[in-house]
């Protein structure tokens, strides 16, 4: 399972890529045009607060300020604000779309990606990027972007007023420029590289805290309390040392830039005063050009933070963009094809987890329509993993499983999926009310009648107890189906089965958790449901296979008996064991 990414200083790639996904979320650029026209009207309206105050101090007729110009420089004031909230607004928006988007895209290709890809990421991590890394683009988009905007035109404008002012002060003014780049860029790149560290560590952790709270109930009964809280304080701590790490660096960005501005500010004033003394300049032109200095040190400010997120947003970017580019499940868009009267083949057929360990092993056999196919053999075999093939949560390495002659790859994942129904041994349920999970999945639920939702339940005898509770088919089950006992929820998982009418069925011992009253009512339901349908069981309990058509005998990933029970018991040694310990209990 991969936990870490590897850390590097963002490329001119990864800004280009950065760059794509952003427009790649349609970003609208009357939007964009209307927030920078904000931008411009709010920056030539600062621009024109010193250029007054210089007309001011260097003795313009205090009859210059008539209550209309009063009125007038009070106007700027305002039509600074609104228009400097209203671009801020426009640009916030664009922010947030361009999160909703990404965001929107992640989740779209995420619950396409196969399983294969889950049993690589911790379901944390994955969580991470889908909310803290896009956070930190929306985060660039909407607070730091519409800044720098703002500090662009800040300084552009007030390049162009000071050379017209004074072009030997602005000059002096314009060395302190590529000595702050100097001095900050070396720290930048460090900050960068730690962020992303922080990135990867802050996506490692979300994965652990949600790994031990999902198993929270094994954590308490297993008494392992302080083995927690020792590796959640370990990991806290790491990911205090990195922030205290970019801390550091910052806390010596700040005073850098403070004494350089006060040098550049201290240095200006006493040249500037030097040329007021000699009548080169006005009192009002020095005041001004400080005023404007002023303004100067603000997007600086704001560049050097800027420049540091939109590294950050690049390597959240690079993420957000591994897992855009993973390869989603194969033959989504396939054919359409019916599969009730089809016989089911596997021919030759092999499969690993991980390359060079093989878990099954050149494995054929076919079934009939309307079968019942048993999967037995000892725990570990490879039982499982063949039912995942069929359900093609994985492709098989070499050979093929085919419905009649047309491969399972070729067909439509949908199509496929649709018309089988699985009831597994983990209860899997969602958070929600029983009525969800009836319906999770159906393509029209709401067209279910309540009579149908009882009828199932029923069959499934799940009817007596969800009549018992409060809310009935609405009655709140918790996460996983939680409050619900582990026979509760496979009768609810059967039901659910019934309902989605399937073609094939296929059923990982579906009544194992049932007692022997209730076991024996759903047999008979699932009984009535099996007849006319292809049905592959996974049997923990040779009893409830005796009346299979095939029993197939899978050891280490490898077929080494196939047939009815009464033909196994007399020619499989294994299976006339397994025969001898289980059967003769019962």
């Amino acid at each position: 399972m991969q936990t870490k990414s590897e850390l590097k200083t963002p490329t001119k790639q990864d800004l280009k890529q950065f760059s794509r996904l952003l427009w790649s979320t349609n970003i609208s650029k009357g939007l964009i045009a209307i927030g920078l026209a904000g931008s411009i009207i709010t920056t030539l309206t600062q621009l024109m607060i010193p250029l007054a105050t210089q007309r001011f101090i260097d003795g313009i007729e205090f009859d210059f300020f008539t209550p209309w110009m009063i009125a007038a420089i009070i106007g700027i004031f305002i039509v600074q604000v609104i228009f400097n909230g209203f671009s801020n607004y426009v640009l916030h928006k664009i922010g947030q779309h361009v999160v909703a988007g990404l965001r929107e895209f992640l989740w779209n290709k995420i619950i396409k990606l196969p399983v294969t890809f889950f049993d690589r990421y911790a379901s944390g991590e994955i969580v991470s990027r889908l909310t803290n890394d896009t956070s930190i683009v929306q985060n660039l988009i909407s607070s730091f972007f519409p800044q720098f905007i703002n500090g662009i035109l800040t300084l552009v404008g007030i390049f162009f007023i000071l050379i017209v002012m004074d072009w030997q002060m602005t000059l002096v003014m314009l060395t302190a420029v590529p000595l702050a780049l100097g001095l900050i860029r070396p720290l930048g790149k460090r900050i960068a590289k730690v962020s992303r560290e922080m990135q990867d560590e802050t996506a490692i952790f979300s994965g652990k805290v949600q790994q031990t709270i999902a198993e929270i109930r094994l954590m308490k009964s297993s008494t392992a309390e302080n083995y927690e809280k020792n590796k959640g304080e370990a990991d806290i701590a790491k990911l205090y040392r990195i922030g205290l790490k970019e801390g550091k660096y910052i806390s010596i960005i700040g005073p850098l830039m403070y004494t350089l501005m006060m040098g550049v500010m201290v240095f200006v004033i006493g040249y500037g005063g030097v040329r007021v003394a000699r009548g080169v300049m006005t009192t009002g032109q020095l005041v001004a050009f400080l005023l404007y200095l002023f303004q100067v040190i603000f997007p600086i400010t704001t560049f050097m933070n800027f420049f540091m997120q939109i590294q950050k947003a690049a390597g959240a970017t690079e993420r957000i963009a591994q897992i855009l580019d993973e390869k989603e499940e194969a033959k989504r868009q396939g054919i359409k094809l019916p599969i009730d009267d089809l016989p089911i083949t596997f021919d030759h057929v092999s499969f690993a987890y991980e390359p060079g360990k093989e878990v099954i092993h050149d494995v054929s056999f076919s079934t009939l329509p309307g079968e019942k196919i048993a999967f037995a053999g000892p725990s570990g075999g490879g039982k499982s993993t063949l039912f995942s093939l069929l359900e093609r949560f994985y492709t098989p390495d070499s050979g093929e499983i085919r419905a009649g002659d047309t491969l399972i790859e070729d067909i439509s994942l949908h199509s496929w999926r649709s018309q089988i129904g699985y009831v597994s041994q983990e209860n899997a349920m969602m958070s929600g009310t029983i009525r969800a999970n009836l319906c999770y999945g159906l393509p029209h639920p709401e067209t279910l009648t309540e009579e149908r939702l009882w009828e199932v339940l029923e069959m499934a005898y799940a009817k007596e107890f969800i009549n018992r509770f409060p809310d009935k088919l609405e009655e709140e089950i918790g996460e996983r189906g939680i409050k619900l006992s582990g026979g509760q929820r496979q009768r609810i998982n059967i039901a659910r089965a019934f309902l989605r009418d399937p073609k094939i069925l296929m059923m990982d011992e579906a009544t194992a958790s049932l007692d022997s009253q209730s076991e024996k009512i759903v047999s008979q339901a699932l009984n009535k449901l099996m007849e006319g349908r292809t049905t592959f069981v996974i049997a923990h309990r040779l009893s409830t296979i005796l009346d299979a058509d095939k029993i197939v005998f899978i050891e280490d990933g490898r077929l080494t008996g196939i047939g009815k029970h009464h033909e196994l018991i007399k020619t499989h040694r294994l299976y006339q064991l397994f025969a001898k310990q289980q059967l003769s209990k019962e």
